[in-house]
């Protein structure tokens, strides 16, 4: 349990999201973080107590994992707006998934400074939540997936520094977190838990992962309801929870996984989202919630709002008021087919309707085989 249910959960922010992207036709042109920080403040569910500014994390800081060489040339890409031919062969920058922009260092160097700093923050118990982080792709020498550094695994390693030991990392995101994976796939005090859609970039995690670390992959068909989704929160990953007992828990939410989503062929509704993150509450004192992929301002959006009432503990009204609507009305998503006609729940309300169906044999089929595995491996 949280030991201190009287401690309000804290929020950790920075408005360079709200002036930053990735370039015009990249998929991190969306409004997101601002998008929740303004839908949150219009509900009158963040105040100032709770929200903490997010440093930006020092160079020397990333090195507990990150290459230093990679960092200076990821500081030097942003100082001069360009990358050698050698430096994008060796370090993936200046692709067109991770393309040279005007923040490159600036912007993922803050999501890492907020999640070192939860770390810290949670070294005696509480909630905190940061929907920038959760850019599982980075790796140690290599911008990767649209993420230039690893923010859950600095958390990880952060949550390490103030001597917490056993630590459950979820990962809802539609694609699979190659580079959390590179760094503790192999740990026997880190549980993995990944639920991603098959044959999705970056195609790896496959079922049932390798190595001597507590780590359980689960890739799923296109399609997945939220009838399957609540089947594989109860029959795998709570109960893989509960039975590691974590310090901590780290869970990245990505909203990708949402039909709305250009970049997924999933169909769950934000409603499976916000009952993960509310049954995983009570399983450990420490409870990081991070952000990752979402592509579609208006579902991203509204999504990591409710992220955000659950820990709170607040009631998500069927209707919005005006001043929240005023926020939704107020995106914009240029140059997709998504963008020309947004239905009218995407301003009205928060909550999508529940997208159930049949569960699926062959997922009923995978789930059993990782079960098997519990025994042997936590």
């Amino acid at each position: 349990m949280i030991k201190d249910p009287r401690i309000a959960p804290l929020f950790i922010g920075s408005e360079i999201y709200r002036r930053s992207s990735y370039g015009a036709w990249h998929p991190l042109r969306v409004p997101r973080v601002s998008t929740v920080i303004d839908l949150s403040r219009a509900m009158g569910w963040l105040g100032p107590k709770q929200y903490v500014q997010s440093p930006k994390a020092k160079a020397a800081a990333l090195s507990v994992w990150h290459d230093p060489v990679y960092v200076e040339a990821l500081q030097r890409a942003e100082l001069t707006q360009a990358v050698s031919d050698q430096e994008r062969e060796a370090f993936g920058l200046g692709t067109m998934a991770n393309p040279v922009f005007p923040e490159m260092w600036q912007r993922p160097a803050t999501s890492a400074g907020a999640s070192l700093l939860a770390g810290e923050l949670l070294a005696k118990g509480g909630v905190i939540y940061s929907p920038a982080g959760g850019t599982h792709h980075g790796m140690p020498a290599r911008a990767n997936g649209f993420c230039y550094l690893n923010d859950p695994v600095l958390a990880i390693l952060s949550l390490r520094r103030t001597g917490v030991r056993r630590i459950a990392y979820i990962d809802i995101d539609a694609h699979h977190p190659d580079g959390v994976e590179v760094a503790f796939g192999q740990d026997p005090d880190v549980l993995m838990i990944s639920v991603h859609e098959e044959n999705r970039w970056p195609r790896t995690g496959g079922l049932i992962g390798e190595g001597a670390g507590s780590l359980f992959n689960l890739p799923v068909p296109a399609g997945l309801n939220d009838s399957e989704m609540s089947v594989i929160r109860d029959q795998l990953i709570l109960p893989a929870v509960e039975q590691f007992a974590p310090d901590a828990i780290v869970l990245q939410c990505g909203a990708d996984a949402v039909t709305e989503d250009p970049l997924s062929r999933l169909t769950l509704s934000n409603n499976s989202h916000w009952a993960i993150v509310r049954a995983l509450m009570s399983m450990s004192p420490r409870y990081l919630v991070l952000g990752g992929g979402g592509y579609n301002p208006w579902s991203v959006g509204r999504l990591w709002t409710g992220v955000w009432a659950t820990l709170n503990g607040q009631h998500i009204p069927s209707a919005l008021p005006p001043v929240a609507v005023d926020v939704l009305r107020g995106l914009r998503f240029d140059n997709h087919r998504l963008g020309r006609n947004p239905p009218e729940h995407w301003y009205a309300t928060l909550r999508d309707e529940p997208r159930n169906g049949e569960v699926r044999g062959d997922i009923l089929e995978r789930l059993a085989r990782l079960t098997a595995r519990f025994a042997v491996q936590i």
